[in-house]
C-alpha cells in the first residue's frame, strides 16, 4: 500500500482529499500545513509520496518544501488553484511528478496519482542502471592502457552525458598534498575536449607562473560535493581563486565540486563548469557521491604498464601552443550541428539510446524530430531490428486504428483480409509517432494502453498480443495547452513524458547555419552535378540575419534552389522570404512610453549584445554596467532575460 502526506493549509480540502484517498487504497500518513510540520512528519513515516499545495502557512511554501523533497529523491505532485506564468516556471525547475489544479476532478486526481509513482519507480530504475553502467565504464577506463591524459579524456566523455560540462577540471595533490597540479578539458564539441595543463592555462589566461603557484597553494580543500548556482557560483568565485579564474576567462554561471578520496591516487577532486546557470542540483551530486570511490580511482593503474615507446602520441605538445582536440566523433544519422543547444541534443540522444524507456522529442516544425528518432534507434539495441516511422496527422481518422493495431479479416466493409499493424510490424524494434498531438482522445486511450501492457488487439480480434515496442514520439504542438484544453490525456503525457528533448529552432542555433549550409551545399551539389563551392560573404549575412521560421527545412529548400539558380561556383545572390512585421507591436510601442521595466530590459539586452553574453570577468556585461555579476543575475532573473 502506498503511503502518502497531504501538505494543504485549506483543512476542508485537506479532508476531501484524504477521503477520495482511502477509498482508492492509499494510506494517509497525515495531513500538514506549514513546510516544518511536514518535514517532521516525513522523518517519522517515510511516506512514498507528497500532495502538495504552494501556498502553506509559515514563511516558507510549497516550492521550498519541494527543493527539499529534490534533494531527498522524494515523488511530490503540486496541488494549487493558480498555475501561471512565473510561479508555473519555478515550480517545474523543482521537477515535480505532476499538477493538479483546484477544482479538481476525483478521476484526474487518482490517473495523476497512478502516474507519479509509475514516473518515480521509472526514474529510480533509470538512476540504479546509470549508476550501474557509468560505474562499468568508469572501471574499463581504469583498466585502459593509455597515459593519464587519454584516461582522463575518456572519463570526461563518459560523465558528460550524466553530468553535463562545458570545462571539467581534475585537481591533484602530489608530494603530501603540499603542492597541486590541474588538468582541464574544455568542450569544443561533441566528443571533442581541449586540453589544459599548467602552461596552457598559462598562455590562454594571460598570468604569470608565479600568480598560478599562489592561486593553487591558497585553493579551499573541498570536504564535500556541492553545487554553486546563482550567488552561490559567485561565492565559490569570491572564496576560490581558481574557480574566479577559471569562471572570468570561460563565462561560466554554475558548478559542481565533487571531492573523491581515492586509495593510492593523487586524483582528489573533480570540477564541472557549464555557462548555463542552475544546471547543478542534488541529482548530480546524488550520482557522484554514487560513484566517488570508482571516480577517485580511475588513474590508478590495475594492469601492467605497457612500455613507453608503444604508447600512443602525447595529446598536446608543450610549446604553449593551443592543444590539439581529443576526438571520438559518433555518427548521428545526418543530424549537424556544434552548437551548446545541440550539443545538449546530441548529449540526451547518447545517453537515452541505450535504454528502452520511452522517449518524447519536443521542436517546432522543420527542426529534425525524425532525425533524432532515427538516431536513438540507431544507437540502440534495437538498431538492426524494425524501426517504423507513423506520421498522426497524415492517416485518415476512419483508418489510424487499423493502421496501428492491424484488423482480421471480415472486421468491417473492406477488410478482405488480414493486415498487420504498424506495432506488430516495430516487434523488437522502435515505432516512431510523429505529430502524436494530431491523435484523438479515443486513440489516445488505446495508446496508454499499449505503453502500460505491451499489447495491441487487432480490430475484430479474439484477444491481445504481446509486442516488444520501444515508443518514440513527437510534436510541435504544446501538449500542455493541449492538456488544459482536453485534447491531450494527461497520463498518457506523463507516460510519454519520461524523457523528453527538445530540439532548439534554428533561430537559436545560428552558429550551425554555416556547417548546415556547407552540408546541404555538398549534397545537392552532387544531386544535381553542379560544382558549387560556398556563399559569398554577403549572401552569408543575409542568411544569418533571416529568422528561418521553418527551420532547418526550410534552409534546406533554400540551398537546393539556390544552387539550381546557380550561375558560377558560388552562390552570389539570393532571395529571402520578407519578415512579417508586427504592427500590433508597432502601435503599441509608437502609443506608449515604455516603462522604467522596458528600458532596463532593452538596456542589459543590448550590453549582453555588445560583450556577446559574456556577464562576468574582463570585459563582461557586469563589468561595462559597474555591477557585481550578482546583481546582474538578480536584475536578469526578475526581468525574465535568460
Amino acid at each position: 500500500m502506498n503511503k502518502i502526506l497531504i501538505v494543504e493549509d485549506e483543512s476542508l480540502v485537506a479532508h476531501h482529499l484524504k477521503l477520495i484517498l482511502t477509498a482508492a487504497g492509499y494510506k494517509i500518513t497525515g495531513i500538514c500545513e506549514s513546510v516544518d510540520e511536514a518535514l517532521a512528519n516525513i522523518a517519522e513515516q517515510k511516506p512514498d509520496l507528497v500532495l502538495l499545495d504552494i501556498h502553506l502557512k509559515g514563511e516558507l511554501n510549497g516550492i521550498d518544501l519541494a527543493r527539499k523533497l529534490t534533494n531527498m529523491n522524494l515523488a511530490f505532485v503540486y496541488l494549487t488553484a493558480n498555475f501561471q506564468g512565473k510561479l508555473l516556471e519555478e515550480a517545474k525547475s523543482t521537477m515535480p511528478y505532476g499538477f493538479i489544479v483546484k477544482p479538481f476532478r476525483e478521476d484526474d486526481l487518482l490517473t495523476t496519482l497512478d502516474v507519479a509513482f509509475y514516473r518515480h519507480q521509472n526514474s529510480i530504475e533509470y538512476r540504479n542502471q546509470q549508476e550501474r553502467e557509468l560505474s562499468l565504464k568508469l572501471k574499463e577506463i581504469r583498466n585502459y592502457e593509455g597515459n593519464e591524459k587519454e584516461k582522463l579524456a575518456k572519463v570526461a566523455d563518459v560523465l558528460q552525458a550524466h553530468i553535463p560540462f562545458d570545462f571539467l577540471n581534475f585537481i591533484f595533490r602530489i608530494n603530501g598534498e603540499k603542492e597541486v597540479r590541474t588538468i582541464g578539458f574544455l568542450r569544443i564539441g561533441f566528443e571533442e575536449y581541449q586540453v589544459l595543463e599548467e602552461q596552457e592555462l598559462l598562455t590562454i589566461t594571460g598570468i604569470d607562473r608565479k600568480k598560478l603557484k599562489t592561486i593553487y597553494g591558497s585553493l579551499p580543500v573541498v570536504n564535500r560535493p556541492n553545487c554553486y548556482n546563482d550567488e552561490d557560483f559567485d561565492l565559490l568565485c569570491h572564496d576560490n581563486p581558481l574557480s574566479k579564474l577559471i569562471a572570468d576567462t570561460y563565462d561560466f554561471d554554475s558548478a559542481l565540486l565533487v571531492p573523491v578520496f581515492p586509495a593510492t591516487s593523487e586524483l582528489v577532486c573533480y570540477e564541472f563548469y557549464n555557462r548555463k546557470g542552475n544546471v547543478y542540483s542534488q541529482l548530480h551530486i546524488n550520482l557522484a557521491v554514487s560513484l566517488a570511490n570508482v571516480m577517485g580511482n580511475v588513474t590508478k593503474p590495475s594492469v601492467e604498464q605497457i612500455p613507453a615507446s608503444s604508447k600512443p602520441a602525447p595529446l598536446l605538445n608543450r610549446s604553449g601552443d593551443p592543444a590539439p582536440p581529443i576526438e571520438n566523433p559518433r555518427k548521428f544519422n545526418g543530424i549537424v550541428g556544434q552548437s551548446r543547444p545541440m550539443l545538449t541534443v546530441l548529449d540526451l540522444i547518447t545517453t537515452v539510446s541505450p535504454l528502452n524507456t520511452s522517449v518524447l522529442i519536443l521542436g517546432e516544425s522543420g527542426t529534425g524530430k525524425e532525425r533524432v528518432a532515427k538516431s536513438i534507434h540507431a544507437m540502440s539495441a534495437r538498431g538492426k531490428k524494425p524501426l517504423v516511422v507513423v506520421n498522426c496527422a497524415s492517416l485518415p481518422a476512419n483508418l489510424i486504428e487499423s493502421e496501428l493495431f492491424g484488423h482480421e479479416k471480415g472486421a468491417f466493409t473492406g477488410a478482405l483480409e488480414k493486415r498487420i499493424g504498424k506495432f506488430e510490424m516495430a516487434h523488437e524494434g522502435t515505432i516512431f509517432l510523429d505529430e502524436i498531438g494530431e491523435m484523438s482522445v479515443d486513440l489516445q486511450v488505446k495508446l496508454l494502453r499499449v505503453l502500460q501492457e505491451q499489447e495491441i488487439e487487432r480490430l475484430g480480434g479474439r484477444g491481445p498480443i504481446k509486442i516488444d515496442v520501444r515508443i518514440i514520439a513527437a510534436t510541435n504542438r504544446d501538449l500542455e495547452k493541449e492538456m488544459e484544453e482536453g485534447r491531450f490525456r494527461l497520463d498518457l503525457y506523463y507516460r510519454l513524458f519520461v524523457f523528453p528533448i527538445v530540439i532548439p529552432p534554428l533561430r537559436e542555433r545560428k552558429d550551425d547555419i554555416p556547417d548546415l549550409m556547407e552540408h546541404f551545399i555538398r549534397h545537392y551539389s552532387k544531386e544535381y552535378h553542379k560544382t558549387i563551392t560556398g556563399v559569398s560573404p554577403a549572401v552569408l549575412n543575409e542568411i544569418l540575419n533571416y529568422p528561418w521560421p521553418g527551420n532547418v527545412r526550410e534552409l534546406e529548400h533554400f540551398v537546393e534552389r539556390s544552387i539550381l539558380l546557380a550561375k558560377g561556383s558560388e552562390i552570389t545572390e539570393v532571395v529571402l522570404p520578407k519578415q512579417p512585421i508586427d504592427r500590433n507591436q508597432t502601435e503599441t510601442i509608437s502609443g506608449r512610453m515604455k516603462t522604467i521595466d522596458e528600458n532596463e530590459r532593452d538596456y542589459i539586452l543590448s550590453v549582453l549584445k555588445n560583450c556577446n553574453g559574456r556577464i562576468r570577468g574582463a570585459g563582461g556585461a557586469a563589468e561595462v554596467m559597474g555591477l557585481p555579476p550578482t546583481t546582474l543575475h538578480s536584475k536578469m532573473k526578475r526581468l525574465g532575460i535568460k
